[in-house]
C-alpha cells in the first residue's frame, strides 16, 4: 500500500494535474459560453 516507487508517484502527480486542467478546461468553456450568450443578447 505504501508504494513510494518513482513510477506510482508520477502517475498519482500526472492524475492531480490532468484532473486540475480538466476543471480549468470546464471554467474556461463556461466563461466563453457567456460571453458568446452575451453577445447574442
Amino acid at each position: 500500500m505504501g508504494d513510494k516507487s518513482p513510477k506510482s508517484n508520477q502517475k498519482k502527480s500526472t492524475q492531480k494535474q490532468s484532473k486540475v486542467s480538466s476543471a480549468d478546461q470546464k471554467k474556461k468553456q463556461a466563461a466563453v459560453a457567456k460571453q458568446a450568450a452575451g453577445k447574442k443578447k
